[in-house]
């Protein structure tokens, strides 16, 4: 039987959502603020993923970072944040006979944060290093190169993190005018799943977020369509592997197309069985690593293919993905391909849900960005509907237009050379 959540709204206006599942172990706790990078201004950007790292250093009731994790790791759990484009969340995951304290620690994090200047100038440093490691780490840096080579100059093109210049310019006014304005009770959504009753963790929200203030925060700015002037960025680096990664803006969130795309990127770029592991690896050689990925944003979206290749098999790696990307949009996909697709995305999703944070964290974050759960059995069908026909129209308007974005780290040819393979 799947797991029914649960959902009660507090008179503040904060919605509580939980996902009883009365045989599991655990209860993981999740506090979801809608508001990520693409709410920050150029000044402000990597706002948001600072502070997540602030939260964690002292509250009222436990002054230091030793004692929040103590509350948490005590109990034998774990906690952690993470933040993105468009949310932050804060969470820990405790034995369910733990809930009522990891209910706390995340309430006390959330509305009693001394934010101690001193704090604060010593995790710039930290924060700063973060970037540093992922500049470093040519695998990551192409994913930033590459938004920026897909959305350009806007919020949704910047580094979740920000720049080393944008951190070292954050003073304590920032942090608590941000809090004030997007950690609110109408802004965010509480999600816990495990062995807990609805009851029980409404009564302790009550208790613990029933003072959460009130407010509703403009929307981030619209993401503007189209790529950028500048949509190849090579970055020369002296480098055994090359790493190579081509986008296209796609669709969004709620597009009715995301299950026909979620089938097209299985079919592409999945697993061992996918177009791009057979052709690229295995029948060629080309690289080790290749496969796709999709984001969906509230307005916007993109489709990636990334692969890590020598400097000598660049060209004939990224000429094969471009092959690859025009037969799909351009030929339909025969039944028993598309019926190993299907069953792929259909299962895989299935277990993905195994552990009570895989629920909360679906469902959490769901309720904050779409207003709405969508049940697993739903999403299943929907994927299961999918055809031939879905996907090479979805193919069309995501791949179809052939408009091409792409970043480069390592030994390269010259993005010249490359903007005409993508171009052929």
């Amino acid at each position: 039987m799947a797991a029914i959540p649960e959902l009660t709204t507090l008179p503040n206006g904060l919605r509580v959502l939980t996902t009883p599942l009365p045989t599991a172990q655990a209860a993981s706790i999740a506090f979801f603020a809608g508001i990520g990078s693409r709410g920050e201004s150029a000044r402000t950007n990597g706002l948001s993923h600072y502070l997540e790292h602030m939260l964690f250093k002292g509250t009222e009731q436990r002054p230091n970072a030793q004692l929040i994790s103590q509350a948490i790791e005590g109990a034998g759990g774990t906690l952690n944040a993470y933040t993105t484009h468009e949310l932050t969340c804060y969470w820990n995951n405790v034995p369910f006979e733990a809930a009522a304290t990891g209910i706390s620690v995340v309430a006390d994090m959330i509305q009693r944060s001394l934010l101690l200047q001193e704090e604060i100038d010593r995790e710039r440093t930290v924060v700063q290093q973060e970037i540093r490691r992922g500049h470093d780490t040519p695998a990551s840096w192409v994913g930033e190169l590459l938004s920026r080579a897909t959305f350009g100059d806007q919020p949704i093109g910047w580094p979740v993190a920000g720049t080393i210049d944008t951190v070292e310019g954050m003073h304590r006014a920032d942090f608590t005018e941000h809090m004030q304005r997007f950690y609110t009770s109408t802004n965010a959504v509480f999600s816990v799943a495990g062995n807990v009753t609805h009851e029980q963790v409404v009564r302790l929200a009550e208790q613990h977020f029933g003072d959460l203030p009130t407010s509703t925060p403009d929307r981030s700015p619209a993401a503007n369509w189209g790529l950028p002037p500048e949509r190849v960025i090579v970055e020369e680096r002296e480098t055994e592997q090359t790493q190579v990664a081509l986008s296209m803006q796609a669709i969004a969130r709620r597009d009715p197309d995301r299950y026909a795309l979620e089938i097209l990127h299985t079919i592409l770029g999945r697993g061992m069985s996918s177009r791009l592991f057979e052709e690229v690896r295995e029948r060629r050689g080309l690289a080790y690593s290749v496969g796709s990925r999709i984001t969906r944003y509230q307005d916007i979206g993109s489709f990636t293919v990334a692969a890590g290749v020598t400097r000598a098999q660049q060209e004939e790696a990224l000429q094969v993905i471009v092959e690859q990307l025009h037969r799909i949009a351009e030929e339909p996909v025969d039944a028993e391909e598309l019926r190993r697709a299907i069953d792929y995305a259909a299962g895989s999703f299935r277990l993905s849900f195994e552990t009570p944070m895989s629920y909360g964290q679906r469902f959490g974050e769901q309720l904050l960005q779409d207003g709405e759960i969508e049940p697993l059995d739903e999403t299943v069908a929907r994927l299961r509907a999918v055809t031939a026909e879905d996907v090479q129209r979805v193919g069309q308007r995501v791949i179809g237009r052939r408009e091409y974005s792409l970043a480069v780290v390592g030994p390269s040819a010259s993005a010249d050379r490359l903007a005409e393979i993508l171009a052929a």
